[in-house]
């Protein structure tokens, strides 16, 4: 155990705290475990070492990740068992998809220590989905989004702007700290923004690595689909992202892909909650989120510049940022005569020149437009909703 402590002390020594993501403050940290989800390089490690350097001590605390090298010859819940017999307390594990039969050997040490608190994280979302299944009575599951455009502001270019709730962006009640001018940050934040390794200007690269492993490894292992398949989510995926946003025909995109029609819904799935696609739905059937798929989007805008390059579509991208941005604090369905529903709300976007045709001047409806900086009456500018998280 001696080299997983010196790994760990030298990670917590290069740890910054001056940034922290939107989900912190809402964890209720003390719970005896806790799972933190989300997609490759949203900051997940980032913040459970932020936790440990802020309020715990070294002394009771481990963090490991269940791809080292120790794990090879040792189990996860002998760890478990040396550590608590060392007076440990809280015990951090990154990456827990990656060690064999996690969610079993998690039920085991929450039985067996009672003690012991356990913080673990996942970014194959899809195993963690399945595996927390088997500790719905025990862990505590949180989703973590990548950057909002608040999020960015900070970790990017330090401005300090509040959380505004939905009430607020659509009264204008806007604050934007010392800057004069967002849309040139705002464009900036759709092309490598909403990844935290954004700043490090290799988002191209990074970003397709992640979604090369998604595609290659995270479904697949999930799923048991074969290398064969694997080629077969590529190429749907880039179907989704010449095409996005789409009403989907899942007959005609099954031929075209050459899988039956039950084996595309599973894929859309899949990739729906591996972060790559976002599916929209109407509110059939009386109870929202359970609706018929509307539309489909790619996750975020990052991946739209990263996956199509210059072929890029103005509208796809405003209201897959309006999608993205919404869907952590609200619930966001289909629109019958314009874009979308959020809560009680109606959105319709568009450009600068957007006009108000397709909407109800009822108090409850909103144009949403790109290229302009501040709003006015029931006109919101589009960057305003990366405010809410």
């Amino acid at each position: 155990m001696k080299t997983l402590y010196q790994k760990f002390e030298t990670l917590l020594l290069n740890t910054t705290t001056d940034f922290k993501r939107y989900l912190y403050e809402d964890i209720s940290w003390e719970s005896r475990m806790i799972g933190v989800i989300g997609g490759r390089g949203v900051g997940k490690t980032t913040m459970i070492l932020q936790r440990i350097k802020q309020h715990l001590s070294v002394k009771n605390t481990l963090y490991v990740s269940a791809d080292d090298m120790y794990f090879s010859e040792h189990k996860l819940i002998d760890l478990a068992d040396e550590f608590h017999k060392n007076a440990g307390e809280y015990l951090f594990i990154d990456e827990i998809h990656k060690y064999a039969d996690w969610s079993r050997e998690l039920k085991n040490i929450y039985d067996s220590y009672p003690k012991l608190k356990v913080v673990f994280t996942g970014s194959s979302i899809l195993d963690i989905l399945k595996g927390s299944a088997d500790l719905s009575r025990r862990a505590i599951i949180y989703k973590l989004q990548g950057l909002s455009f608040r999020e960015y502001l900070k970790l990017f270019h330090h401005y300090d702007v509040p959380v505004l709730s939905l009430a607020q962006i659509i009264n204008n009640e806007i604050q934007l700290a010392d800057i004069e001018h967002p849309l040139p940050l705002f464009k900036d934040y759709l092309k490598r923004g909403y990844y935290p390794f954004g700043i490090e200007n290799e988002i191209n690269i990074r970003l397709g690595q992640v979604i090369v492993q998604t595609l290659e490894t995270d479904i697949p292992q999930y799923a048991n689909l074969n290398v064969g398949t694997a080629r077969k989510l590529k190429r749907l995926l880039s179907i989704i992202a010449e095409s996005v946003p789409f009403k989907p025909n899942f007959t005609k995109i099954a031929e075209m892909i050459g899988v039956s029609r039950n084996s595309l819904d599973d894929y859309f799935l899949y990739m729906e909650q591996a972060g790559l696609i976002a599916q929209l739905r109407d509110e059939t059937g009386g109870i929202r989120g359970l609706g018929k798929i509307d539309k489909v989007y790619l996750d975020n805008t990052n991946i739209i510049f990263n996956l199509v390059g210059n072929k890029l579509n103005t509208g796809n991208i405003r209201e897959t940022f309006f999608l993205n941005q919404m869907r952590v604090k609200n619930e966001v369905i289909s629109a019958k005569t314009a874009d979308f529903v959020v809560n009680e709300y109606t959105f319709e976007l568009g450009g600068k020149n957007k006009q108000q045709n397709q909407i109800k001047k009822d108090g409850k409806s909103f144009v949403v437009k790109d290229d302009i900086e501040f709003g006015y009456l029931n006109v919101i500018p589009l960057w305003a909703f990366g405010l809410n998280y």
